[in-house]
């Protein structure tokens, strides 16, 4: 026995399902019906015994004809549910490599995707794009000399960590490694030479405080080794934070 549809075009209500599903606006039945090469009375009815269908079966969404076409619709009764599951995930953690690029936005900003990258001594684009997504960074104009978009972060991440400004940031130096221990990471415990005055110039500034991850707990995963205050300071051919794929799938 072979699955409806096996041999040939889907029938008709199957196909109006799959274009409802992805319809983002009401769709004309005109549209419809143009589309699958059918009259459009076929197409009304159709739409009509599906709709009813749902509701005899009692399924968690509705076909509803409004605004002049059809669309799927949640029920009223699922709201709760479906507003619970939209909430918990606007407030899924974010990655350590997230916090990472929103601690050197923080302290550097108005900062470019290069610059962040370059503190970092990765590719930052994904993690700065879910960032933005998620309403924590924002566009800041462009840089005059070299035309790059700069970005800073928003009112929503300063209402998030529970400060009413940027400069009631915690302090940054408390969280940076000593420079000997700092030195013995990067070198993997060789002994090597030690500036002691160059331990985390990439974010530390005057007067400025400190990293949103070391208020959560973080903050020492923002500081990287190799950081350097240096503007145009080079980003590792290829190099790509692993958490940034992740960050790149979370945001629909």
């Amino acid at each position: 026995m072979s699955m409806p549809g096996a041999d040939g075009p889907p029938e008709l209500r199957a196909s109006l399902e799959a274009i409802m599903l992805v319809a983002d606006e009401p769709v004309p039945e005109v549209d419809l019906a143009q589309v699958l090469e059918r009259p459009r009375h076929e197409v009304a009815a159709a739409l009509r015994g599906l709709a009813s269908s749902y509701q005899e079966e009692g399924r968690g969404f509705e076909l509803h004809q409004v605004a002049g076409g059809w669309r799927f619709y949640t029920r009223d009764d699922c709201a709760p549910v479906v507003e619970r599951f939209v909430r918990d995930g606007q407030e899924v953690r974010l990655t350590q490599a997230a916090l990472e690029t929103l601690a050197v936005v923080a302290y550097q900003q108005p900062v470019s995707r290069a610059r962040v990258s370059a503190v970092r001594g990765v590719n930052c684009d994904g993690v700065m794009r879910t960032l933005t997504l998620r309403g924590l960074v924002e566009e800041a104009g462009t840089d005059g000399e070299t035309g790059a978009i700069l970005y800073r972060t928003t009112g929503y991440f300063l209402e998030r960590l529970g400060l009413p400004a940027l400069a009631d940031l915690p302090e940054l130096a408390p969280y940076l490694p000593d420079p000997e221990e700092a030195e013995e990471a990067a070198t993997g415990g060789r002994p090597g030479p030690v500036d002691r005055g160059g331990s985390g110039g990439g974010l530390a500034r005057p007067g400025r405080a400190a990293a949103p991850d070391a208020a959560a707990g973080h903050g020492e995963a923002a500081q990287d080794p190799g950081q350097d205050d240096k503007d145009g300071a080079p980003t590792p051919e290829g190099a790509t934070d692993a958490g940034e794929a992740g960050d790149a799938r979370a945001e629909p």
